[in-house]
């Protein structure tokens, strides 16, 4: 018995070793700085009328930047960081919303999609950060 889990162990261990990588949260790798995320806005209110209308954006305080809140369909939204992942410590590394549904990083050129946070075009490799948001209709939650 000891002979046949010595045989199976070392196979296993490299199996480990190869997958560890692959385990690895993809947020840990993201440039932006993962920071506490948890708010909740009445879109039918007059506060935020920007986002009554498929295709409406809005800025808001909280995340490392800011947030850009866009709103993607009848009920779905999506929130994104301001930051820019090109180099989110830079103080001019701040993403407006150029041309919805396209976002600039005027710092280094690079645009994304409001969409889904994908890199359009510029030096930017990763995607805007995204955060969670959960549609119980008047109420958007935004977390992480």
């Amino acid at each position: 018995m000891l002979d046949f889990l010595k045989k199976i162990s070392w196979p296993l261990l490299w199996l480990f070793i190869i997958a560890l990588p692959f385990a690895c949260d993809k947020d840990s790798r993201h440039p932006v700085p993962i920071v506490p995320v948890d708010f909740t806005i009445n879109v039918e209110s007059t506060q935020h009328i920007e986002l009554n209308n498929i295709g409406g954006w809005a800025y808001y305080t909280g995340g490392y930047r800011g947030i850009i809140i866009y709103r993607q369909s009848v009920d779905e939204f999506r929130a994104f960081d301001r930051a820019c992942p090109y180099h989110p410590h830079d103080d001019c590394a701040i993403v407006r919303v150029y041309d919805p549904p396209v976002a600039k990083d005027t710092c280094c050129g690079s645009r994304f999609l409001l969409i889904d946070g994908s890199v359009v075009t510029g030096p930017a490799q990763h995607p805007l950060r995204e955060y969670r948001t959960y549609y119980n209709h008047p109420y958007l939650q935004v977390t992480n």
